[in-house]
């Protein structure tokens, strides 16, 4: 399995399945110890530091490192380049905390500062620059010579500069290699397309070819998840008592049946998003924030139609084939008409699934109007209300 995203920094990660000996995961596992211990030790100084009133950045956590691995024969057993790259990734930890403080943000809002991870609840995670590690004969070479064999389901499209190996929930290991981003340009069409987001189909778009029905992966999978659920509940162990095999296994065939439905639902966005920009020069896709339905009756339906990876997947297959995608603000995208611009003085109820123009009289489907409108909005449809938008109407590219 191979997984691609975007990182946002000119960079993109490529994540495969790992095949982890014996040996091997027992040596990453002792890594993991260090580093734990390590990040530990640098919430505890930093803590100190803020209660002293000092200084507590990457540079001094690097001298103490330094200090520690010199008295410490069990931290200078270790790479030392995953527990530098721990320290870097504490620090923005804590910078990105401190700064969310200091904008004052609401707390809500917040990144929570660096805390203590635990030994039986955080998951292994070790990151290797380029001095770190090497690839040779289609095996991932690490610091202190760990060898794991890599599932390539797909060659890299550049050398890697850094890589991160970690384990899951469920018990699998993963390299995550990041290569810088390059761009593979794909044929012109002279097609345009605008997508409105919603519940029943999770994309209607201006070309009914191109639509994405609700594949309810999560209601298909609610019989076996449901299950397992059942069999946590008779095996939950009472409080003080240590959790039997049996609750834990049923808690592992739980997480891998959630996990499966993720997959499901990221294949199906990927491959809808990559034939979304094949088909078409540019999308106008509308701005949806789907937080607050988890607020309302459709909460369940709404979270299984994952509409928030599926907008970021198509985001992710522009940038990556050189598409262009245009974010549309959503206001009033249901209130307008793609035909004449003329605005209805209340909102349509939901229930209310055709769309009406008091003005022009244009009768479509209430969603496909909308998804006209992101075109008009967009500026890809000229022939829409003189090609101008409506009053108020916001436009951003995704980058």
């Amino acid at each position: 399995m191979a997984a691609e995203e975007a990182d946002g920094t000119g960079h993109v990660r490529y994540t495969y399945r790992l095949r982890v000996s014996a040996t091997a995961r027992t040596a990453l596992l002792a890594e993991w110890d260090r580093c734990r211990w390590l990040w530990n030790e640098c919430v505890a100084r930093s803590k100190k530091a803020h209660t002293d009133g000092e200084e507590c950045g990457p540079a001094r956590l690097d001298r103490m490192l330094t200090h520690a691995r010199a008295i410490t024969p069990w931290l200078a057993e270790g790479a030392s380049v995953p527990q530098q790259q721990l320290i870097r990734d504490f620090g923005k930890s804590r910078t990105k905390a401190l700064g969310d403080i200091k904008k004052q943000l609401p707390v809500r809002l917040r990144a929570g500062m660096p805390g203590y991870r635990k030994k039986h609840q955080a998951n292994p995670s070790l990151n290797y620059t380029r001095r770190g590690f090497r690839l040779k004969n289609g095996r991932l070479h690490l610091a202190g010579r760990i060898v794991l064999t890599v599932v390539w389901s797909r060659d890299l499209p550049a050398e890697p500069s850094s890589v991160r190996v970690y384990r899951d929930s469920v018990g699998d290991w993963y390299a995550s290699f990041v290569v810088p981003t390059q761009v593979e340009q794909l044929p012109e069409t002279g097609q345009v397309l605008g997508v409105d987001w919603g519940i029943k189909e999770i994309a209607t778009t201006t070309s009914d070819t191109h639509d994405l029905p609700h594949p309810e992966h999560g209601k298909k999978a609610k019989t076996r998840v449901s299950r397992y659920d059942r069999m946590m509940a008779r095996r939950t162990p009472q409080r003080g008592q240590p959790k039997s095999k049996g609750y834990q296994k049923a808690k592992k065939w739980r997480a891998k049946a959630y996990q499966k439905i993720a997959r499901q639902r990221a294949d199906t966005a990927r491959k809808w998003a990559k034939r979304v920009v094949r088909d078409h020069d540019a999308v106008a896709v509308e701005d949806f924030r789907p937080k607050f339905l988890a607020k309302t009756n459709m909460a369940r339906k709404a979270a299984d139609a994952a509409i928030g990876a599926t907008k970021k997947a198509l985001i992710e297959m522009g940038r990556k084939h050189g598409g262009d995608v245009r974010l549309v603000h959503p206001a009033h995208t249901t209130m307008d008409c793609a035909s004449c611009g003329a605005r209805t003085k209340h909102a349509l109820p939901l229930s209310q699934r055709t769309y009406t123009c008091t003005a022009c009289g244009a009768v479509s489907p209430r969603d496909k109007n909308s998804a006209h409108v992101m075109l008009v909005r967009a500026g890809l449809n000229p022939a829409g209300a003189d090609g101008v938008s409506p009053p108020g109407a916001l436009l951003q590219k995704a980058a």
